[in-house]
């Protein structure tokens, strides 16, 4: 796996992958994009996030929808690597088991979610769930 960041201009930079899709970086605190920090948590949300799903499609259950809040925490000195991440994902459907989200979530985190196995070894991650049920 490839790929290439490219300087902009001032604080900007443009990230391509090796599968030819971009990403708008920005250095300056995400003044204008997202900062590489923030594309940590973004990256680590979308790989948990893609397990959720595919667990709980597979455990046939009704999901209409699922997000992640993600809150990072970073240390004071410098470099400001992250500390803390905290996972909180939200996922909406009928009849949802809770036994069968909690087991999905746990699995991302433990087991397939390649960004979090990489990150835990450095940084203290949580996470949590809640249920919306439809009716």
């Amino acid at each position: 796996m490839k790929a290439k960041v490219k300087w902009v201009s001032d604080d900007l930079f443009l990230g391509t992958s090796e599968s030819g899709h971009s990403v708008v970086l920005d250095a300056n605190n995400g003044e204008l994009a997202p900062s590489p920090m923030e594309n940590v948590l973004i990256s680590l949300g979308g790989c948990s996030s893609v397990d959720v799903v595919s667990i709980l499609k597979k455990s046939r259950q009704k999901i209409a929808g699922c997000h992640v809040d993600i809150t990072g925490t970073r240390v004071d000195s410098v470099p400001k690597l992250f500390s803390d991440i905290h996972l909180h994902f939200v996922v909406t459907g009928k009849d949802i088991s809770e036994k069968q989200v909690e087991r999905a979530v746990n699995l991302s985190a433990d087991k397939y979610c390649s960004v979090a196995l990489m990150l835990n070894k450095s940084v203290n991650i949580t996470h949590d769930f809640e249920i919306v049920n439809q009716d």
